[in-house]
């Protein structure tokens, strides 16, 4: 099983969808809320390179996949299974 992190905030549309598809995939993953921690934004944006403020902010098996948009896309390239089997 992969190792998901991924960077959410209350109430974000898409971090619920990203959460519902790596779900879908029967996949487990730690969720690191960034609401009212300065501590950790400022670590998701090291962890980005600081590329994005937005949520969510994915990681598999420590690479940074990008926002829900970017985890869809690999899901309909069929390239999202093979990254999470790796």
């Amino acid at each position: 099983m992969a190792d998901i992190v991924i960077y959410t905030k209350t109430g974000c549309p898409y971090c619920v969808r990203a959460k519902a598809l790596l779900s879908e995939k029967q996949q487990a993953f730690e969720e690191i809320c960034n609401d009212n921690a300065a501590e950790r934004r400022e670590k998701m944006l090291e962890l980005t390179g600081g590329q994005s403020y937005t949520v969510p902010q994915i990681f598999i098996n420590g690479q940074l996949i990008g926002g829900c948009s970017d985890l869809e896309a690999l899901e309909a390239q069929g390239k999202l299974d093979a990254l999470l089997s790796a």
